[in-house]
């Protein structure tokens, strides 16, 4: 798609100077119509210079048409003016005919860019407190950060992923008194934790000691199992992170402290009613922030702040943080604290860090809420889902919304195998593709060179929807990593694999069927192949697996079958 939108706007530039018509400040913009009838492409550039030269923007359109059309630009067989100046440009199936080459040629690669070369992106999500399992929510943040941050890469960031572990304040010692108080058969402190799992891990800790643990041991011990049982569940759904940051290191080796005396130094911190206060109005935030509090302990934000600048000292280009929407009163403070500390917003990504914020989840079974978690009592936990469905299905539905919306997740329609099931439908794509690859095996038919097969046989609008989203998919990748929306590709993905299930039900394949030519079979089967590479492609970023076998649908769900997924 790039290579055809280049040349357009090459040619549509030129129509322009030709017209003594500036090219406008944002430069030639150039979409695919809403609407096929509309044609392939459509530009507003007409209605963009008219009013600053004083004329008629249907008349412009109309010189830029007749321009146009005598440069004989390749593929282009009609461009029609509609509305008040739209230009609107139809091309023959050639221009598609060549995406083709281009996805089987760029493999594993067809996709990528290297748009963020040289960029080191430091990614923190999930980042719960080690003092309980993953909730639902963290499971959706980890998949949408698992995924950007392989978005990012393909725009050839190195991309760094990183939990925070919030190991040094009151939590945990809120955390060790209530297994002690379980472990003795009294109730957890007012502010400390309940749910079945502080039950468990008591008799754990019990059988871990010859007598009762010291609140230390007992702190240090359930740290440990908790760690290890967010590991765990962090892997179940495959995600793994490069670092494990602790809040501790930044307290023993002073970098709290050497903030502080930053800020001073900077004349951008103060001292008030027995606190440290940061002046960070003077950097956009609505009201100063309290540092250090007047018994002599620091806020979050200054353990943030010291945080943030070691990421930045271990040689990172770019911070990226997803957190909880509960915390977005913290992402002006903190923004406003690194700005006083000297670190400068730079334009293409804004103040450092960027703060994603995500939305929570609703789950669901058969329409009625579930609210009550084997493991935590209060909150349905990562490892409830995990149990009843796998990683791919919990990923990909986890990655069907943007992340600042709050997402129903109705576990019975995760887990059913049907078309209904969004997860399985895009999955059975695959597997009717590897299933037909298989087929035409079996019955001796092979792939000839590409240099030999006449993709010119390529005409049914099916094989020309597919050839159209895999021509758009690299710029939906480059959207999605531009956006930190990787629900643009699953969006992809989902309308793709409703392409593939058409094309499957309507174009015959192997000779003989319905009078299929073998020019046809020939351009069809490498088509299948590009459609492979382009899909894998997608679900590789997205961390969701590409089955070559699935079970086969009852004939009346999938529409009638050349043969099965599963064959």
């Amino acid at each position: 798609m790039t290579a055809i939108r280049d040349v357009l706007t090459t040619a549509i530039r030129a129509a322009l100077d030709d017209s003594d018509l500036p090219v406008p400040s944002a430069g030639v913009e150039l979409t695919p119509p809403r609407q096929r009838e509309h044609g392939d492409w459509a530009t507003n550039v007409a209605l963009q210079v008219a009013k600053p030269a004083g004329r008629n923007p249907r008349e412009v359109a109309a010189d830029l048409r007749d321009l146009l059309l005598g440069a004989a630009i390749p593929h282009v067989t009609e461009i029609e003016i509609a509305g008040p100046g739209f230009l609107n440009f139809h091309l023959a199936p050639s221009w598609l005919h060549d995406v083709l080459p281009d996805v089987l040629e760029h493999g594993p690669d067809y996709g990528t860019s290297e748009a963020l070369s040289g960029e080191r992106i430091n990614l923190e999500f999930v980042s719960a407190n080690p003092t309980g399992p993953i909730h639902a929510g963290g499971g959706r943040w980890t998949a949408v950060g698992d995924a950007l941050a392989n978005l990012l890469a393909s725009q050839g960031a190195d991309v760094h992923r990183e939990y925070l572990l919030n190991d040094a304040g009151n939590q945990l010692d809120a955390f060790a008194a209530s297994l002690l108080a379980r472990m003795r058969g009294e109730e957890p402190p007012e502010d400390g934790y309940q749910g079945q799992y502080i039950a468990d891990l008591a008799d754990a800790l019990r059988d871990a000691f010859d007598g009762e643990p010291s609140h230390a041991d007992a702190l240090e011990w359930g740290y440990a199992r908790m760690l290890q049982e967010i590991r765990t569940d962090l892997e179940r759904i495959g995600v793994r992170f490069d670092t494990w940051f602790s809040e501790r290191t930044l307290h023993a080796q002073g970098a709290v402290d050497r903030v502080i005396e930053e800020l001073r130094h900077r004349g951008h911190a103060f001292d008030h009613e027995g606190a440290v206060w940061l002046r960070s109005t003077e950097f956009g935030d609505t009201r100063d922030r309290v540092l250090i509090k007047s018994d002599g302990s620091p806020t979050y934000l200054a353990a943030d702040l010291a945080y943030h600048l070691d990421k930045l000292g271990r040689g990172f280009t770019h911070l990226i943080n997803i957190w909880g929407a509960d915390h977005h009163g913290q992402v002006a403070s903190l923004q406003a604290g690194l700005r006083a500390l000297g670190v400068e917003p730079r334009p293409e990504f804004g103040p450092e860090p960027e703060v994603i914020l995500g939305q929570l989840v609703n789950l669901m079974r058969g329409g009625e809420p579930v609210r009550i978690s084997k493991r935590a009592g209060d909150i349905i936990t990562l490892a409830d889902v995990l149990d009843e469905v796998d990683a791919d299905a919990c990923r990909l539905t986890f990655l069907l919304q943007g992340i600042d919306h709050v997402q129903t997740f109705d576990i019975d329609i995760v887990t059913s195998q049907s078309m209904e099931n969004p997860v399985y439908y895009v999955q059975y794509a695959h597997a009717r593709i590897a299933s037909m690859a298989r087929l035409a095996a079996e019955r001796g038919v092979s792939r000839s060179e590409l240099s030999e097969v006449d993709l010119a046989e390529l005409t049914h609008e099916r094989e020309l929807d597919l050839l159209r989203s895999l021509a758009a998919y690299p710029e939906v990748v480059a959207d999605a990593a531009h956006g930190r929306a990787p629900h643009r590709v699953t969006t992809w993905v989902r309308e793709f694999a409703g392409r593939f299930h058409g094309f499957y039900h309507d174009c015959r394949v192997l000779p003989g069927e319905s009078g299929v030519t073998p020019a046809q079979t020939q351009a069809r089967l490498w088509l299948i192949e590009a459609c492979r590479v382009g899909l894998a492609n997608a679900l590789a970023l997205l961390g969701v697996h590409a089955p070559d076998r699935m079970d086969r649908l009852p004939e009346s769900d999938e529409g009638g079958a050349q043969e099965s997924a599963s064959a």
